[in-house]
């Protein structure tokens, strides 16, 4: 059995999808009907679409928007022939993309989009962020976002908002990754990437207009068990700077609640970069941002209380494997010296994970104080999250109380 997977993931499934796919919305006379035709690429002289869904087994087929316009509540949906990931152009494959890659690669899109104006760089693994970090340098951004999480960046999708260069190129071949994805590819950084075997690299030409795609709405569909569908409107951030983030405040039996201070300009920075990652994180969530990087990322968890921890513990657990790594070039979970291994735990204690100074997000509010204490315990002086509970006061009192500053963003930002 293990060798008939192994073969599985090696097996390029044929799929029986047709080239063109119409969804229809009727209103009485009135039909609106978006189409769509399958996309393909030139692989080793033949067209190939996707490699497989989600798993070996799975056929599945990847299509663009090429006509009709959806207008919903006077809302238009983006137009046809306004591609990104649906244009794309492999570069370097030893395998072609399967559902996953493709996915990964959207949502990595779907986080940067927000983040155009400088350097950035997201990893992203099973359609989640394991690191994002803005820099000055591409370069600089990419090993933070590696860093972030060293072990979960292993066979990730690596997107950048800027063409690759040269020292880029260099960082990125000394990991393992599934994808890399970037608006253009400077002299060189092809030829370094290529090295990588099986690594598919892609290049989307209209990246360098993403900033363009922040308020554009698709269709999201998702499919049910007996083959029902639910149609819904994309979700984008209503903000995306401070302008306009209010300071929390509330009423509670006839008194008012605000929080003492504002934030700092490195906390604002920390907290709008972090509120725009969170949209391309599975709900619930929870994330810990400084220094414009992700330090602890909670996903998919039900209860808040809960994902503020496991995104605690994984602050925890990953700055002592970055911290192992640039002394011993090796995991912390291969460290066997104990002496080592000891002093390593004392320096992450002492550092609180790197949460001292650190933002934490949230994308839904926090019902009680419990889960918004996880984080100011550790260091947190900085919150963001949508506000509304009836039990607002106490998260402020929390945060009064470790003169921490909080601000409510007015929006949840579920993903599922």
């Amino acid at each position: 059995m293990p060798g008939d997977l192994k073969k599985a993931y090696h097996t390029i499934l044929d799929e029986h999808f047709p080239p063109r796919l119409e969804v229809s919305f009727i209103d009485g006379d009135e039909r609106t009907t978006l189409s769509y035709e399958k996309v393909l690429w030139e692989v080793e002289g033949e067209r190939k679409g996707l490699r497989y869904g989600e798993n070996p087994g799975q056929e599945a087929a990847f299509y663009r928007l090429v006509g009709g316009n959806l207008a919903i509540g006077g809302m238009e949906i983006i137009r046809p022939g306004q591609w990104l990931v649906s244009d794309a152009e492999l570069l370097q494959f030893g395998k072609h993309p399967g559902k996953t890659n493709l996915t990964d690669a959207d949502n990595a899109l779907n986080i940067l989009r927000y983040l155009m104006d400088k350097p950035c760089v997201t990893i992203m693994k099973h359609n989640n962020p394991c690191g994002v970090a803005m820099a000055d340098t591409l370069a600089d951004a990419y090993v933070r976002a590696d860093m972030a999480d060293r072990v979960a960046a292993f066979g990730g999708c690596i997107a950048c908002n800027r063409p690759i260069d040269r020292a880029t190129a260099e960082q990125i071949a000394e990991r393992y990754a599934e994808v890399v994805v970037a608006p253009d590819f400077e002299a060189g950084a092809v030829e370094v990437l290529a090295g990588r075997k099986n690594l598919r690299i892609m290049r989307i030409p209209r990246m360098d207009r993403l900033a363009e795609f922040a308020a554009y709405k698709t269709v999201d569909f998702k499919s049910l068990i007996d083959g029902g569908l639910v149609a819904q409107t994309s979700f984008t951030p209503t903000h995306r700077s401070k302008a306009g983030l209010p300071l929390a405040e509330t009423d509670y039996k006839d008194k008012h609640y605000k929080v003492d201070r504002a934030p700092t300009e490195r906390e604002w920075a920390d907290l709008v970069f972090g509120w725009l990652v969170e949209a391309g994180v599975t709900s619930n969530s929870v994330l810990y941002v400084k220094d414009l990087t992700t330090v602890g990322i909670g996903t998919g968890e039900q209860d808040r209380v809960g994902v503020a921890e496991i995104a605690r513990d994984k602050a925890y657990r990953k700055l002592a494997d970055r911290i192992c790594f640039e002394h011993y070039k090796m995991p912390f979970n291969d460290l066997k010296d104990a002496g080592k291994r000891a002093e390593i735990e004392a320096e992450v204690r002492e550092k609180r994970g790197g949460l001292i100074g650190a933002a934490m997000v949230s994308d839904a509010f926090f019902p009680f104080r419990d889960g918004i204490e996880v984080g100011l315990r550790e260091g947190v002086t900085a919150v963001i999250q949508p506000g509304g509970s009836q039990n607002d006061y106490q998260s402020i009192e929390a945060c009064n109380e470790v003169g921490a500053t909080m601000v409510f963003t007015g929006q949840r930002s579920f993903k599922h």
